[in-house]
């Protein structure tokens, strides 16, 4: 039986009515309402459900009921197969993970289980549930296991599964582990772009500049006295070598681009103590003499490592100077290569996949040998694609010239917010919120066309398609602690207009409201706030943005696939 059933048949047992059992385990009416009628299912280890299990037990007491006890209850619910959602959302979330990194045929596997592919893509996307969860898990697992079993298959699953690729040679043990993950396992994927949003959230450009006295940073002059060619061996010299790289380029004349790739595994250098403060301290140097930074990331490298790498560059990212791309496709598996190019010097090297200690590298300022380097970054350049596209102030127009060709664009949008959206105050209300602010008439009216400019752009998504919108409903303690501020880093205004509890309580009425006139907007409440400065907009099989709001406001544009799923999978932790 489902949950719900289990639940009616207590309350029928017991002869209570909802409202009685609501009362007595501290719930809502309407949320026990929702539970009946099998709308919606608690996890299993929630406080829900514990208080649930104590309620129908200390009114079975009440009733002389002797063989009811809330242990009892708690078995009979965790035996219902749709209490396994905790997780429908998670088996959702990580069948698309496992989809995406195995790159699996979808047609094969829905051949395979008995599902139509049709029914298949709306359990991915959220518009149905699988009806029985775990079968169709143990279906997936299945398939994975048997077709997906050669050694690069096993290694990523181990990633994913937190364990040995040895574990998975076992067709059976495989399958287990896989069917496991699926409905209980939380993804390392959804958890380092969990780590990714709160790094980028709580960071603070301002504070930054002021930690590592940036401003005051002057470019070097003094000559570095470096042969014209160097070479360096092992780990620790290889390290050497980044930092004299740095040092030659910070302390020439030339004003030329810099161009980085590197697939060496980043963690065992994330190790040393000194060497990351004094990588990022010659890093803003050369931001500080004025270098523009074409950044080839490495994407093939395990999630958890790029998303490490991302981390280390937020700073970079905010200051506009780097554009970062991607070389699409599986590089060379045996050997691993570095190749760092400046107008003045050129640092490569090399070394076999899982011998990192014993490379080589090569650091010259011979122009020759340079120009040859350069000639070669220049061809990975015309290889990659842009990781994502960074706009800040300077780009504004950009940015709102790609929003207004997107909205005719088809496809179903989603978004987290810290804030409710601008496009549905109603703009009467807002030009006497702006109003009594005392702002400047340009102020205003920059504002209001901004707000009429994103009105515009909803109005032409949800013709056609969807817009769902993630927003908090908090309450005036947690307002007191954290006011909201209005959404306006894609205006990139730079202060801060925070609300009242009342105005952001009348803008959650507003929104309500708008979602009753636009039938294609839908509204997911929130009853926490994830981040204080971030917008998450995702349009589904396009790209992701990711906005900065506090002040300097950044938007980042994310089209890789890898890294667009990871964070379309992405779901915010949720306090029930």
């Amino acid at each position: 039986m489902y949950f719900n059933e289990v639940l009616n048949n207590y309350i029928n047992e017991l002869g209570c009515t909802a409202q009685e059992l609501a009362e007595i385990s501290g719930l809502s009416a309407s949320s026990l309402s929702r539970y009946r009628c099998g709308e919606r299912v608690p996890e299993i280890n929630s406080k829900v459900l514990e208080q649930l299990c104590n309620g129908i037990a200390e009114l079975a007491g009440r009733r002389e009921i002797a063989s009811i006890t809330a242990g009892d209850v708690m078995e009979s619910f965790a035996g219902c197969p749709d209490i396994i959602a905790t997780n429908k959302q998670q088996l959702r979330n990580n069948l698309n993970i496992l989809i995406s990194v195995l790159n699996i045929n979808v047609t094969r596997l829905c051949k395979s289980i008995s599902y139509d592919t049709s029914s298949v893509f709306r359990i991915r996307n959220g518009q149905r549930q699988p009806s029985e969860p775990l079968k169709f898990a143990a279906g997936v697992a299945e398939f994975v296991a048997a077709e997906y079993d050669s050694e690069d298959d096993r290694k990523i699953l181990a990633e994913l599964l937190g364990c040995t690729a040895q574990e998975l040679s076992e067709q059976s043990i495989c399958s287990g582990k896989i069917r496991g993950w699926l409905v209980e396992g939380k993804s390392n994927d959804s958890e380092r772009i969990s780590e990714f949003f709160s790094k980028l959230n709580e960071f603070d450009l301002n504070e930054y500049i002021n930690t590592i006295h940036f401003d005051k940073l002057k470019v070097p002059t003094v000559p570095f006295q470096l042969p014209t060619s160097k070479s360096y061996f092992g780990l620790k010299e290889m390290m050497e070598s980044e930092l004299d790289f740095l040092k030659a380029t910070v302390l020439s004349k030339s004003v030329e681009p810099v161009t980085m790739y590197s697939d060496m595994p980043m963690d065992e250098m994330a190790k040393d103590k000194d060497f990351p403060k004094k990588w990022m301290f010659g890093m803003a140097v050369m931001l500080k003499k004025g270098l523009r930074l074409n950044m080839i990331h490495n994407v093939d490298r395990p999630f958890s490592e790029m998303m490490l790498g991302l981390e280390s560059y937020i700073p970079m990212y905010m200051t506009g100077q780097i554009s970062p791309y991607y070389i699409k496709g599986v590089q060379n598996n045996v050997f691993m290569h570095l190749l760092k190019v400046s107008g003045a010097a050129a640092l490569t090297g090399e070394a076999i996949t899982g011998y990192h200690n014993s490379g080589k590298y090569y650091l010259t300022k011979n122009k020759e040998e340079v120009m040859y380097y350069k000639k070669r970054a220049k061809q990975m350049l015309s290889c990659a694609k842009p990781l994502m596209d960074i706009y800040g102030e300077e780009r504004a127009v950009s940015l709102n010239a790609f929003m207004l060709s997107d909205a005719a664009v088809d496809g179903k949008r989603r978004s987290i917010l810290s804030s409710p959206p601008l496009y549905t105050i109603e703009p009467e209300y807002l030009k006497k919120l702006l109003e009594s602010r005392s702002l400047s008439r340009d102020k205003i009216t920059k504002i209001l066309n901004f707000a009429k400019t994103q009105r515009s752009i909803a109005e032409k998504i949800l013709a056609k398609n969807t817009i769902e919108e993630e927003i908090p409903y908090i309450t005036q303690e947690e307002f007191n602690h954290h006011p909201v501020a209005m959404s306006l880093s894609g205006a990139f205004y730079n202060d801060d207009i925070i609300y009242s509890y009342s105005e952001y309580s009348e803008l959650l009425r507003q929104t309500e409201e708008f979602a009753r006139i636009h039938k294609n907007y839908k509204i997911k409440k929130l009853n926490n706030r994830n981040f204080i400065n971030l917008q998450i907009v995702i349009h589904h099989g396009e790209w992701v943005m990711v906005s900065k709001e506090k002040s300097p406001a950044i938007h980042f544009i994310i089209h890789h696939p890898k890294l667009r799923e990871a964070i379309e999978n992405y779901v915010p932790p949720l306090v029930e």
